[in-house]
């Protein structure tokens, strides 16, 4: 078989993935390092350098899928980040709305509802998916 065979649907699929996001969206990885790791820690078990100064322990980012039946909550995720649930609530996360300005994409909700929503919150949702373990 020809190597360019062989190459060619990778490539493609390359370049599929490459188009997840528009250009210019940081990358999930990037944007945990920089929002993330102080509190959650590198590997987001909730272990972060600042954890232990919080009022209310951080939480295991690890799990999250386990706790709801093996299915990662995307959604419960994005709007934990985001801050849909607002400053108000003492001793929770802070509202990271201001960091996800910029290109949308449209996401698809497990029951099928198309929303708009940030690419950068998007892949920073994925990275925290990425963390998951059994």
């Amino acid at each position: 078989m020809k190597a360019y065979m062989i190459l060619l649907p990778a490539c493609a699929t390359l370049a599929l993935a490459a188009c997840a996001y528009p250009l210019g969206t940081p990358s999930g990885a990037s944007l945990y390092r920089q929002n993330c790791v102080s509190c959650h820690g590198p590997d987001g078990a909730g272990d972060g350098e600042l954890a232990a100064t919080l009022p209310r322990p951080p939480a295991d980012l690890r799990r999250l899928a386990a706790e709801n039946g093996g299915v990662y909550p995307a959604e419960q995720v994005m709007a934990e980040i985001y801050g849909y649930r607002g400053k108000d609530l003492q001793g929770l996360m802070p509202e990271f709305a201001p960091l996800f300005d910029g290109p949308e994409v449209t996401w698809t909700a497990p029951d099928g509802r198309r929303i708009a929503t940030p690419a950068a919150l998007l892949a920073l949702s994925d990275h925290v998916r990425s963390l998951q373990v059994n």
